[in-house]
């Protein structure tokens, strides 16, 4: 009889337990997937090929996976806070919220919940998700408690960076301790890595990483023709200017978008050829892309060890000039590192250059092709600056493609031989990926990998690469320097990524600033383009432009 009381409890016992687990289980659903036929279909007919969608929802990645760790912290955090905090953080820059910090009005650990409650409210409802957010960092909100206490005690108030505190997004190719760094490819979706070198000296200075946010597969070089911010990991990233109508830009498109949502402070994106330049402009939010070596590359997913860089995108020129700021550093495991630590950066969104002392190159042809182009040209002679009209010399761009090849097929297997795990990650070269890919091609590369196959079909020699690499940035910079040079120009301006390519090789330093919107609602960007290492004169600069006419816009759908 005994026994058989034991065994009674026992079942009630266990019964109670699987009910208490299926009734957790059902709390934590919080996206339902769905049928994205109808919005394929929708856009079949897009005037814009790359736009005419396969899928929209990712076929592998369960977003229940990455909002549960921190749903119960996000649940506490009531729509009246949210509303209260609403004009102290919404479209701010660093040093306001900030202020907000020092004069008590704002908590770090409100702050992130602040942005962790937009990124539920948008990103988990199906008809205004940006599919941008692929990973969270569950630690967060603990990390920001952690700074609160310390503001509390007074360590926080110690010198600081002013990134101290701030939650930053992170483009999904750069190496994150506790989360995966996907590249967007679903042959890497199991990679655990630690920090690479940017992420350890924003850490260093004090920043919360937020998460990371989806991307342009393999950085946009992996398909051909494809459509920009799609990941087989992450599914395809939407423009919150209008959702299926514009393009995110590529390849940076999770940053630019998420950024241009409030959804964290600032994000980091990464470019090779336009892929910061390419997003910002798209998302109307202010992107940089730095003179190479400025920035560390080590622990970032390449595509060319020559031209690629990290870059701050924000939604001010000032919390740009933060953002690049806190990254800075040399790093003796990246051959383009310099050692140098560039002073005037911090400070440089706080000090505008007067337009009485600008000398601006514009490029005729988008002064009589652009009306948006022309306004803003007329706009800046107005303000006192001096406007350079000029046609920049025709240059020869021939073997850029072979370096984009050659350079990935040997910097991919560098990567992947020095940080990943192997047991984790089972390719280890190009070839490997293709064949990859290739096992499962309707969900792994439903756009094809024609890229990738180049990368294997190219047969330039050692030689012959170093030649081309030599003879692109001579013709890079003759693009830009005749009119620099001959009329003593600060700058050329150029429209969102029309000339990403001629500063990709010259390894010049771009900064792109909104400059307004088409009459369809599609943003619009100046871009602002100098010689080596003038950053600090690029975003004072676009300070002075920012100021002056102040373009941006939030996006309509996403500014309560």
């Amino acid at each position: 009889m005994k026994k058989l009381v034991l065994l009674l409890l026992l079942i009630i016992v266990i019964s109670a337990c699987k009910n208490k687990q299926e009734t957790k289980k059902e709390e934590v659903v919080l996206w339902t997937p769905y049928n994205d036929s109808t919005e394929v279909a929708d856009n079949a007919d897009h005037e814009n090929g790359r736009m005419q969608y396969k899928l929209i929802q990712s076929k592998v990645l369960d977003k229940n996976e990455v909002f549960m760790p921190l749903n119960e912290e996000v649940s506490k955090f009531t729509k009246a806070q949210y509303k209260e905090l609403l004009p102290m953080i919404l479209e701010q820059d660093i040093f306001v919220i900030r202020n907000h910090i020092k004069e008590g009005r704002l908590t770090y650990e409100n702050l992130v919940l602040f942005y962790l409650h937009r990124i539920y409210k948008y990103e988990l409802d199906n008809t205004t998700t940006l599919n941008t957010v692929i990973a969270l960092n569950k630690d967060v909100v603990n990390q920001a408690r952690e700074l609160d206490r310390q503001n509390e005690k007074g360590i926080a108030a110690q010198v600081q960076h002013p990134v101290y505190g701030m939650p930053i997004l992170l483009k999904d190719n750069i190496n994150t301790l506790g989360m995966k760094t996907t590249a967007g490819s679903i042959a890497l979706m199991d990679n655990e890595v630690d920090d690479s070198f940017i992420v350890q000296q924003l850490k260093k200075n004090g920043a919360l990483i937020l998460g990371k946010v989806n991307l342009s597969e393999w950085a946009y070089f992996l398909c051909s023709g494809c459509p920009v911010g799609y990941s087989a990991y992450g599914g395809q990233t939407l423009n919150p200017y209008g959702r299926r109508v514009f393009e995110t830009g590529g390849s940076s498109s999770g940053s630019g978008t998420a950024v241009a949502a409030n959804y964290a402070v600032a994000a980091v994106g990464t470019e090779t050829s336009g892929s910061i330049l390419s997003p910002s402009s798209q998302n109307s939010v202010v992107g940089l892309k730095p003179t190479i070596g400025l920035l560390s590359r080590s622990g970032i997913v390449p595509i060319s060890s020559t031209l690629d860089t990290p870059g701050p995108m924000t939604k001010s020129v000032k919390d740009n000039a933060i953002l690049l700021s806190a990254m800075l550093g040399y790093d003796k495991l990246d051959a383009a590192s310099v050692e140098d630590n560039f002073p005037g950066v911090l400070s440089a969104g706080l000090h505008p250059i007067p337009f009485s002392e600008m000398r601006l190159g514009a490029i005729k042809e988008l002064v009589e092709t652009d009306s948006i182009y022309k306004q803003t040209i007329e706009d800046l002679k107005e303000a006192g600056a001096t406007i350079v009209t000029f046609t920049p010399p025709e240059v020869a761009m021939d073997g850029f493609l072979s370096i984009l090849n050659i350079d990935m097929r040997n910097d991919l297997k560098s990567y992947l031989k020095e940080y990943t795990n192997p047991e984790l990650v089972k390719i280890s070269s190009i070839t490997d990926a293709v064949a990859f890919n290739n096992t499962d091609s309707l969900v792994r590369i439903p756009y094809g990998q024609a890229l990738f196959n180049g990368i294997l079909s190219d047969s330039t020699t050692t030689t012959e690469l170093e030649e081309i690499k030599s003879n692109l940035e001579t013709n890079g910079r003759s693009f830009f320097d005749t009119a620099m040079d001959k009329y003593k120009l600060d700058a050329v301006l150029s429209i969102n990524n029309y000339h990403a390519g001629y500063a990709a090789v010259a390894k010049y330093p771009a900064l792109t600033i909104p400059m307004g919107y088409k009459i369809s609602g599609e943003p619009i960007s100046l871009t602002f383009i100098g010689k080596q290492f003038s950053e600090a004169q690029l975003l004072r600069l676009g300070k002075s432009y920012e100021d002056k006419f102040q373009k941006r816009v939030t996006p309509e759908a996403y500014q309560n």
